[in-house]
């Protein structure tokens, strides 16, 4: 039968290969309902005359019209094109978008192939297709991925990481993530051109102007799936293969440095995330008020784990909306050394932590903020009882340690509701902790009556009152109550602080002190307790892996920074 709509098309496709015009070839291969009118015919004639068992002759089809090898300068073969030809008709004339499942296993077959023609002579012309396939089925995925009722299925199905006998299985986001992360690799191993993957205009060649592109969407597949050391792989091959970032566009560099914060923030590599987070925000467009508060959440959870904590202006642009309210009860606590309003505003149990286990920055703040939360207590006690010295008769200002034990088992019992160490405690009359109290609460009270369901309370007998017992834990003795700070345990923090260089002096061991050295001529507080940010801050560098700047060399596939080389001799 004929055909005149498919030969039209083959006929466009075969001239825009010999212009290399690869923006409009992406616009010629629709691939997502509804058709235009003209597709609507050209899948009539597909489903009439090249129907599934046919499939064998539309690919010969194709192949009349578009030659298997390219003329002119350089050659090339065009047989991985034609495939995705045939791959792509397939797809338009089978495709039923209301079989989700479906779809996405078409148009990841589809990808599939056209990521092999990426490779190909012809990877420079398809590569905008390539591009536009992954972000729909970035988008299908993730959709799908939220949808358990539409993959419970699918567990026979999924692929597994390496052997069989490994046993890991692939989530479908993930599989998708992998195909892309081809393509990538693809863009990213570009050899054509000259060494720095530059043409003349100083611009980005070749298959790299794919480079952050791809990298960006299969990045957000694998933090969908938090998948961080599939993002590892992006990350260094980047840091090798890459020319500058700042060569590629303000959107695709912002996206790029969101997530490289985000992957060295969950690697508790703070100051790198900050660095990546702060250009992300800064280069981000202001209206795009969703993306800057997306950034600025962990951007300003970054910056407070270094001792930065945002200044009221901050809190009043568009996209800091509520967030005031969030953080800055964290650091008014972390500021005072108040530790039981800083246990009770990161107790997991309190309702208020739910928006910071949303945003997967609860763990951060709850341990890595522990060592500002000792400083400013040591500062704090230092302030009501501390020693402030004699430069006349060379007495250096001191902070007694035991001072510091008992405020911080005072604050600690306060987070604790009260309860002290080594006090019998009646059960029949104490009262279950409420959300607000300590974490460690739920291991100081056993069930009681009150948290057995009413269908079953009648059945317990008084020796079972206290819960079931192990029969091998019959003769262990209970603790006396909640794990409270030690002197031992204080003098160790102390000492820690020191070391970091939060604090500034010796600890006489002996006589339980804390010696602020180098405060003759100045304030004890300056010399004593420096400046967390400053003090982080000078023992940082400022090279973020995964970032690619100007000024980088690569020898061997390693970067070599020359900012700071002098001539030969000097």
């Amino acid at each position: 039968m004929a055909t005149p709509t498919v030969d039209k098309f083959l006929g466009e496709i075969a001239r825009l290969m010999q212009q290399k015009d690869g923006t409009q070839m992406q616009d010629f291969l629709h691939y997502e309902p509804p058709w235009p009118p003209l597709y609507e015919q050209m899948v009539a004639e597909l489903r009439r005359s090249y129907p599934a068992h046919e499939q064998s002759s539309l690919e010969r089809k194709c192949s009349s019209i578009l030659p298997s090898h390219e003329g002119g300068d350089g050659g090339g073969s065009f047989t991985s094109f034609i495939s995705f030809l045939d791959k792509y008709f397939a797809f338009i004339r089978d495709v039923d978008v209301s079989q989700l499942l479906e779809t996405h296993d078409k148009l990841k077959a589809l990808l599939g192939q056209a990521s092999i023609a990426l490779s190909a002579s012809t990877g420079l012309v398809i590569l905008p297709t390539v591009i536009s396939l992954s972000r729909t089925l970035s988008k299908l995925a993730i959709g799908l991925d939220r949808r358990p009722d539409l993959v419970a299925n699918l567990t026979s199905r999924e692929a597994t990481v390496g052997a069989e006998e490994a046993g890991e299985r692939v989530t479908l986001a993930e599989g998708s993530a992998n195909l892309i992360r081809e393509a990538f690799k693809k863009c990213a191993s570009e050899r054509s051109g000259n060494a720095s993957g530059l043409d003349t205009n100083g611009k980005p060649e070749g298959r790299r102007i794919g480079i952050y592109l791809m990298a960006n969407v299969c990045l957000k597949l694998f933090f969908h799936c938090r998948k961080l050391r599939s993002a590892e792989q992006i990350f260094a091959l980047i840091y090798q293969q890459s020319p500058p970032l700042s060569l590629y566009p303000a959107a695709q560099r912002t996206t790029f440095l969101y997530y490289l914060g985000r992957y060295h923030f969950a690697n508790n590599h703070f100051y790198r995330a900050q660095l990546a987070l702060q250009a992300a925000y800064d280069q981000c467009h202001r209206q795009a008020i969703k993306q800057r508060r997306l950034i600025l959440i962990y951007l300003i959870t970054s910056n407070i784990i270094l001792g930065r904590f945002p200044k009221p202006h901050v809190y009043q642009r568009s996209e800091a909306r509520d967030l005031q309210e969030r953080f800055e009860p964290i650091c008014r606590a972390l500021a005072d050394g108040d530790i039981a309003s800083f246990r009770k505003l990161t107790d997991i149990n309190d309702p208020s932590t739910s928006w910071f286990l949303r945003w997967r920055i609860l763990l951060q703040i709850t341990n890595r903020c522990e060592v500002i939360l000792w400083r400013s207590l040591a500062r704090r006690t230092f302030l009501l009882s501390g020693n402030r010295g004699d430069a006349t008769n060379r007495k250096a200002p001191t902070l007694n340690i035991e001072d510091v034990f008992h405020l911080a088992t005072f604050l600690e019992k306060r987070a604790l509701g009260g309860i002290g160490v080594g006090k019998s405690v009646d059960v029949s009359t104490r009262q279950k902790p409420t959300a607000g109290n300590h974490t460690n609460s739920i291991f100081i009270f056993p069930p009681t009556a009150a948290d057995t369901p009413p269908t079953q309370a009648n059945d317990i007998s008084a020796e079972d009152h206290q819960g079931y017992i192990d029969p091998d834990l019959l003769d262990c003795v209970d603790p006396p109550g909640p794990d409270l700070p030690t002197m031992q345990t204080v003098e160790s923090m102390i000492a820690s602080l020191v070391d970091q260089d939060l604090l500034h002096g010796f600890i006489s061991h002996g006589q339980k002190r804390f010696a602020i050295t180098g405060a003759k001529n100045a304030s004890p507080l300056a010399v004593g307790f420096p400046n967390v940010w400053a003090t982080l801050r000078g023992k940082m560098d400022e090279e973020v892996p995964g970032w690619v700047r100007e000024g980088q060399r690569r020898v061997g596939g390693m970067v070599m920074h020359l900012s700071g080389a002098r001539p030969v001799g000097v």
